[in-house]
């Protein structure tokens, strides 16, 4: 078995090669000196027909350099400038493509700069239109009829709310605004524009009071209907809450004919029906308009109720209460026409000491030829109600009987014993 070279036989003896030793070619002392493969004659393994050492052949002079030889399937090498140069280039180009990207999705994002912020540059934003009987719409209608109120007194200055009642400059307000006012008032309007104004009269039992400005082009409230009205109807207030000039707040009317008994220790009391809303009313709402859904003006906002001890500390809890429109509006047409206001009475006192057992206002005397007399009441009658309207104490009465104008027939049911009997009694208005 051999693989190209010859083998040794079994007896050890090497097998005879075709041409003998003194054929081979001597060894050059070149062949002698070089590094390949120098002692090949000693090599085993080797052919003897080989040549004794690897000849190098002698490197060709510059002038008859042969042709280089390249390998097609060998990358061609480049010299440093140009991979430098596409490595910038590639930077480069990378760059500006993120950038445009970057760019592009920031401002479809909303987070571009300049002009384009919102929409093209070209384009003006489109204005909202909001129905005239939305909120906004309301608002915006009923705002210039709305002034803030400034009166200097004795012991400071007061400041409250008001509204626009007619074109010639009659402005409504609470009597307590401008209680003890030195002077007149000072009315600002919406736009911030300011005039004085006298006060032509106001009545403290009511809490009504009304101020004439000169001020051409005023726009007076539209006034509504507050029989019209029921629990749960949106309502807006208007007015300078803690001096807070053009302030409008929402809610519903939230109880109707709750009955308000304030006023001063030892001054005048103040006896209404109120509306009672949970639009957010604070000092300085005073005398502004209670409006409803379609701008039209059912309150004045008059009273709030607090968990504070006293009045200069008091906030809003959701409980607020105005005078309806129908009696405020009597009383200001009152005090225009004759400087002040009737007072609507049944002609009768009322124990207002404690409550009945079984509910109502007890009569503790009744006035001869008045009201309540010419309908057969009797003292000690105990009036339960009122044209339908629950009477469990006397301040009930009193305030009830005050939304009505002089000269109104109402139903009186009453108990007289252990009977129950009813009255058409025709209201009057008081002899002050």
């Amino acid at each position: 078995m051999t693989d190209g070279w010859h083998w040794h036989q079994p007896d050890g003896t090497a097998t005879p090669a075709t041409s003998s030793p003194s054929a081979r070619p001597p060894v050059t002392p070149q062949d002698a000196g070089s590094p390949w493969w120098s002692d090949a004659l000693g090599d085993p393994w080797r052919d003897p027909r080989a040549p004794a050492a690897v000849v190098l052949p002698t490197p060709p002079s510059p002038g008859n350099a042969p042709e280089p030889v390249t390998d097609p399937d060998a990358l061609p090498r480049r010299g440093m400038t140009s991979v430098l140069f596409i490595a910038i280039f590639s930077a480069l180009l990378a760059g500006a493509l993120g950038g445009s990207l970057g760019y592009a999705f920031a401002v479809r994002g909303g987070a571009g700069g300049g002009t384009v912020l919102g929409g093209d540059p070209g384009e003006a934003p489109p204005v909202a239109q909001r129905p005239p009987d939305s909120l906004a719409g309301v608002a915006e209608r009923v705002a210039p009829s709305v002034v803030t109120v400034r009166a200097a007194t004795k012991v400071g200055s007061s400041i409250g709310s008001g509204f626009v009642a007619t074109a010639d400059g009659y402005v409504i307000t609470n009597d307590h605004v401008v209680e003890g006012a030195t002077g007149g008032a000072t009315v600002v309007f919406n736009d911030g524009s300011t005039a004085s104004g006298s006060i032509v009269g106001h009545d403290a039992e009511s809490d009504i009071a009304v101020i004439k400005v000169s001020r051409p082009n005023l726009v007076p409230v539209e006034f509504g209907d507050s029989e019209a009205i029921a629990v749960g109807d949106p309502v807006l207030a208007f007015g300078s809450p803690l001096a807070l000039a053009n302030t409008v707040t929402a809610g519903i009317v939230s109880a109707l004919d709750r009955t308000i008994q304030s006023g001063d220790p030892g001054g005048q009391v103040r006896y209404y029906a109120a509306i009672q809303t949970d639009a957010a009313v604070n000092q300085g709402n005073s005398g502004g308009p209670l409006v409803d859904s379609g701008g039209r003006v059912v309150g004045v906002n008059s009273v709030i109720k607090s968990l504070a001890p006293d009045a200069e500390t008091a906030g809003n809890i959701g409980l607020a209460f105005a005078i309806p429109i129908n009696q405020a509006k009597r009383v200001a047409q009152d005090i225009i026409d004759t400087g002040k206001a009737r007072r609507t009475v049944i002609g009768a006192q009322v124990d207002g000491s404690s409550r009945n057992p079984g509910g109502g206002a007890r009569l503790s005397a009744v006035d001869a030829g008045g009201p309540a007399a010419a309908a057969g009441l009797r003292a000690g009658d105990v009036v339960t109600k009122l044209d339908g309207r629950p009477v469990e104490e006397g301040a009930d009465l009193i305030a009830l009987v005050r939304k009505y104008a002089p000269g109104a027939v109402v139903t009186v049911e009453y108990r007289r014993g252990n009977s129950k009997q009813n009255a058409s009694v025709t209201l009057a208005a008081d002899a002050k």
